[in-house]
């Protein structure tokens, strides 16, 4: 009969470590007051507040249950262990086998949590694509890049929201603003935040000569919740309406329904087109441009700390960090992480997970910058 007793020793470990990182104990002391808030008759007077309560009391309703759910699989494959040891019967061996290495990648998978480290990481997502140097093909691929994050999102089951396109002038599109909801994909995508190269043989190029393009994506948390430091006065706020141009509500290229907002002091603009009215587009647009506003100020916090200026990279050379090569050769680098693949079409049709993965375990151990730039 096998001995497991290490197999279940490291299990057993690991489990230990996810009841801290899962903050099992404090999701168990907040579980009551949550439960009690929301069986209040007049929760949903205020909607906001309603959502709150129960999108925190399903949260940690789930990560007590996952947690209780391993340990007591555990608990059973151990006695089963021990039962099979004393009378020595080795036919349980494969079920034990099966069982213990399927709590071993589930986690795994888990283990991800334990990354997280922002304030903001189990937040939703607020994202914008702008294309940068390269023309038409910088266009072409803030397109590109728009699917992979739409299509990433949808896989990991995440909710997404187009709040805004504007086409660009020669191909693809010059900006995107959407957002994507779902918990930890503030977490998740701000490893993606920054400028993206992408080398291939350019279909706008006459000479069938290779071409280099850039496109950035910013990420910042959405909160839901009003922010009592961000407090905009109307003086500082430009508003701008104009007729949507792409596919949404009823009222799209009938009505000057779309907004967009321009902040004076920061020169942050954004815009919103995909909302049924213009009172909703404008609220909307308030939200994204509060929770860019909120980002800035702890941009500005965390430069102070470092002795930084924290300015604002141009979306081109010398910036990226991360290069997207489909000729002379099939590669996808992170520079920061160094994690690399291959196949750069399944990169592109949203298998990104591994490349945010890569940069939450840089990021905690404090790497440097892995390596060259890939041509």
């Amino acid at each position: 009969m096998r001995d497991f007793s290490d197999e279940i020793k490291g299990l057993r470990a690991r489990i230990g470590e996810a009841e801290d990182y899962l903050h099992i104990e404090d999701h168990r002391r907040v579980r009551p007051q949550l439960e009690t808030e929301a069986s209040r008759p007049d929760l949903w007077d205020d909607a906001d507040l309603a959502r709150k309560v129960t999108g925190e009391l399903s949260s940690v309703i789930a990560d007590i249950e996952l947690y209780e759910d391993l340990d007591q699989r555990l608990a059973d494959a151990t006695t089963l262990a021990e039962m099979a040891r004393e009378e020595g019967d080795e036919s349980f061996e494969p079920e034990i086998t099966t069982a213990l290495a399927d709590l071993g990648r589930e986690l795994s998978d888990l283990e991800l949590r334990s990354l997280f480290t922002g304030d903001y990481d189990d937040h939703d997502a607020v994202c914008a694509v702008q294309s940068g140097e390269g023309g038409a093909d910088a266009q072409d691929w803030a397109e590109m890049l728009l699917r992979m994050y739409l299509r990433w999102a949808s896989e990991r089951g995440f909710a997404t929201e187009l709040e805004e396109v504007t086409a660009g002038s020669e191909a693809g599109i010059s900006s995107a603003t959407f957002i994507v909801k779902g918990r930890y994909a503030h977490g998740l995508l701000r490893a993606e935040k920054g400028t993206h190269r992408l080398v291939r043989i350019s279909p706008f190029n006459a000479q069938g000569k290779r071409q280099t393009a850039f496109a950035a994506l910013d990420v910042v948390p959405l909160i839901e919740e009003d922010n009592s430091e961000i407090v905009i006065e109307d003086k500082d706020l430009r508003v701008d309406t104009y007729r949507a141009s792409g596919a949404g509500g009823q009222h799209i290229n009938k009505t000057d329904s779309a907004i967009r907002l321009t902040h004076l002091p920061t020169g942050i603009v954004v815009s919103c087109q995909n909302q049924r009215s213009q009172h909703q587009n404008k609220d909307r647009a308030m939200q994204v441009l509060k929770a860019k506003l909120a980002d800035v100020a702890r941009q500005e916090r965390q430069a102070e700390m470092d002795g930084l200026r924290g300015e604002k990279q141009r979306v081109g050379f010398g910036t990226q960090i991360r290069s997207y090569v489909m000729h002379p050769y099939q590669m996808v680098k992170d520079l920061r992480s160094g994690y690399e693949v291959g196949n750069v079409a399944s990169v592109l049709d949203g298998e990104l997970t591994p490349f945010m993965e890569a940069y939450l375990r840089w990021e905690r151990a404090g790497a440097d910058p892995a390596g060259v730039d890939v041509d």
